[in-house]
């Protein structure tokens, strides 16, 4: 018998968010998961904020309040954003959008990684049918045919969304085993799992690294989220509210690795931390005032990928194991949820209908809906990376006169908006 109906392998927010999804349809759920327990939760969401932040976007908020996850998260800490500022530090072209364009509180809300995960812990801690393995290793994935009897009904047998492709066995670093007919791939960018499973993926270099870390400023951000164009890539300046405060914001600097290494060292002393300070600062352009370290300045490398595809037999990858991309846009976490979503929508579906979900043309289904939008989105960062960080006369020109010219231009603001609402494409239903 198998031991569940999926195996998700990676317990971090995208396979947490379609883990619950699926319990709570009544699916008998394994999370393999490398990582440790969360954290007491009493203990977070308390003091200088952590150093992983992700920007949701209203759909993802759509998700997590269906989820009934967003009222504890918000209960604890999060920082709505109003605004955004784009501006090139290297010339005069700049943009601005408001909430207010469209009608809306806010266009996202930055929300400490450790606190999400904390919030997701919650709710499927609640749900006895979710096996949470933490601190498990997958060492091996295989595919095992089922054998049929001979008391099957043939038109069963002949119906295509029926035909038997196997269960997966994983074993993990400690000898133990588990069976599903399906298996999901939510291990991050360098997936073992999607290794194991032969799928090839598309790799490019962007020959950057991003320094991230959290500040103090001078002047409050306003629940404006600001990023400039520097002539060695972006610099981010995401909005935080702690205790009621926004001068805390959290950074993300896009830079050459060699730049981000001396960004790195640089947050390992005081005097070094006070230079960082000085030079974020001046990267904004002193539009916060002064700017104080507050923790420390970790970097690391910037690699888009792309599998060539996110399915196999009764396997499908979602998140960072199909797709990573630069920061720049903030949208890694939310094409993730995406995936998440579509993914349980299609096969509680096919549960409905008395289909298979390990139906090839239901993870096809999937395949379609999210690999076209995501690799969309990929090609947009790639796009935006060679346009902002080129130094030809010509495309500064046109950066600037492009920055400038949209922002007078309000439909298509608008419609820039409804992008980084997320509100855009084959939206699954729950998060509509």
């Amino acid at each position: 018998m198998d031991d569940s109906d999926v195996v998700i392998v990676g317990g971090g927010v995208v396979g947490s968010t379609l883990a619950l999804l699926l319990g709570e349809a009544n699916w008998r759920v394994t999370i393999v998961d490398a990582a440790p327990a969360p954290e007491e939760i009493d203990t977070l969401g308390h003091g200088k904020p952590a150093l992983r932040v992700s920007a949701l976007t209203a759909a993802s908020r759509r998700l997590l309040t269906a989820l009934d996850v967003w009222p504890w998260l918000a209960s604890r800490r999060v920082a709505a954003y109003r605004g955004m500022q784009v501006w090139d530090a290297e010339g005069s072209g700049e943009i601005r959008f408001d909430a207010e364009d469209v009608g809306v509180d806010s266009l996202g809300h930055i929300v400490e990684n450790d606190l999400l995960l904390a919030a997701l812990a919650q709710r499927l801690q609640a749900l006895p049918n979710v096996e949470w393995l933490h601190e498990a290793r997958l060492t091996s994935y295989v595919r095992e045919k089922t054998a049929r009897g001979n008391d099957v009904d043939r038109e069963d047998v002949d119906r295509e969304d029926a035909r038997d492709a196997g269960r997966a066995v994983v074993t993990l670093d400690n000898g133990e085993q588990r069976r599903a007919p399906l298996i999901v791939g939510a291990d991050g960018a360098n997936s073992p799992l999607r290794g194991m499973a032969g799928i090839p993926v598309h790799e490019r270099d962007t020959g950057q690294a991003a320094m991230v870390t959290s500040v103090r400023t001078a002047v409050g951000h306003g629940g404006i989220a600001r990023q400039a164009f520097l002539a060695t890539g972006p610099l981010a300046f995401l909005p935080l509210t702690i205790e009621g405060r926004d001068d805390h914001c959290s950074i993300v600097w896009s830079t050459t690795p060699g730049e981000a290494r001396r960004l790195t060292a640089l947050g390992e002393t005081d005097e070094g931390r006070a230079q960082l300070g000085i030079e974020l600062a001046q990267g904004l352009g002193g539009r916060l005032g002064n700017v104080e370290i507050i923790d420390a300045a970790p970097h690391f490398p910037i690699t888009q990928r792309h599998a060539q595809r996110y399915v196999d037999e009764g396997l499908a990858l979602v998140g960072d194991a199909a797709h990573s991309l630069h920061p720049l846009a903030g949208q890694g976490v939310n094409l993730g949820l995406m995936d998440a979503a579509v993914l349980a929508e299609e096969w509680i579906r096919a549960r409905r209908r008395g289909a298979e979900p390990g139906d090839s043309r239901i993870l096809a289904r999937y395949e379609r809906r999210r690999r076209s939008e995501n690799a969309a989105m990929l090609a947009a960062m790639q796009g935006f990376q060679r346009l902002f960080g080129s130094d030809l006369p010509a495309l500064r020109f046109v950066r600037n006169w492009g920055l400038s010219s949209v922002d007078r231009l309000m439909p298509v603001k608008r419609l820039l908006i409804r992008q980084a609402l997320g509100e855009y494409g084959d939206l699954p239903e729950r998060c509509r």
